[in-house]
């Protein structure tokens, strides 16, 4: 089985303390994730890594600079204890033809919502997605992500750590891979509590994260 997800997007490095998980990726690699922007309204802002190709890391935590958002912050940063993989995003051709033949053929990816971030030049990035579906191993299958007219993170000169390897563990690791199937894509997978790691070259050598 390919080691990297096909129809990969990118991977989502959740963590409650945004400022420490950039050093410490960047102690680790040699390589220091570029800002992303900010969610607004959300209280969340993000750095950013190419992977190699049309993929990319994000490192996802708290944004000081906001006011609290009414609601939880996005992938429940303030309940981490830490840095977490939490989940990964795929990015299909056809959004709305990949989730309808999805719930076809039994998994529901999610309702389809908009979302934005504003990058440091003050550009505002609209895209499309889906919440992933409910169930324990919810963050081992995939949220769907349509970039529609805006530019990809990818293509926009990151600095890049070149993706090795992406696995997991499940429960079931069975029913995960049906899920991946359904959605075209697919993972390395053993059993175990529900975890996602990955896997990256860098000028220190491959280093693993999970």
């Amino acid at each position: 089985m390919n080691a990297i997800p096909p129809l990969l997007d990118h991977l989502v490095l959740a963590t409650p303390d945004l400022g420490a998980t950039v050093a410490d990726f960047a102690r680790r690699t040699g390589v220091r994730p570029a800002p992303g922007g900010v969610h607004l309204g959300l209280g969340t802002r993000n750095h950013l890594v190419g992977l190699g190709g049309r993929s990319y890391l994000e490192i996802v935590g708290p944004d000081p600079e906001q006011p609290e958002p009414d609601g939880p912050r996005p992938f429940g940063v303030d309940r981490l204890a830490g840095p977490s993989v939490l989940t990964w995003a795929i990015s299909p051709p056809d959004l709305d033809a990949a989730v309808a033949e999805a719930r076809a053929r039994g998994h529901d990816p999610g309702p389809v919502r908009p979302m934005s971030r504003r990058t440091p030049d003050g550009t505002v990035l609209r895209w499309r997605l889906t919440d992933g579906g409910p169930g324990e191993a919810s963050g081992l299958v995939p949220f769907l992500i349509d970039w529609g007219d805006s530019r990809h993170p990818a293509a926009s000169g990151l600095p890049v750590t070149p993706l090795l390897a992406v696995s997991a563990s499940a429960p079931d690791p069975e029913e995960v891979r049906g899920r991946l199937a359904v959605l075209g894509t697919s993972l390395v997978l053993g059993t175990g509590p529900a975890a996602l790691s990955f896997t990256v070259d860098s000028p220190n050598g491959p280093v693993v994260f999970g």
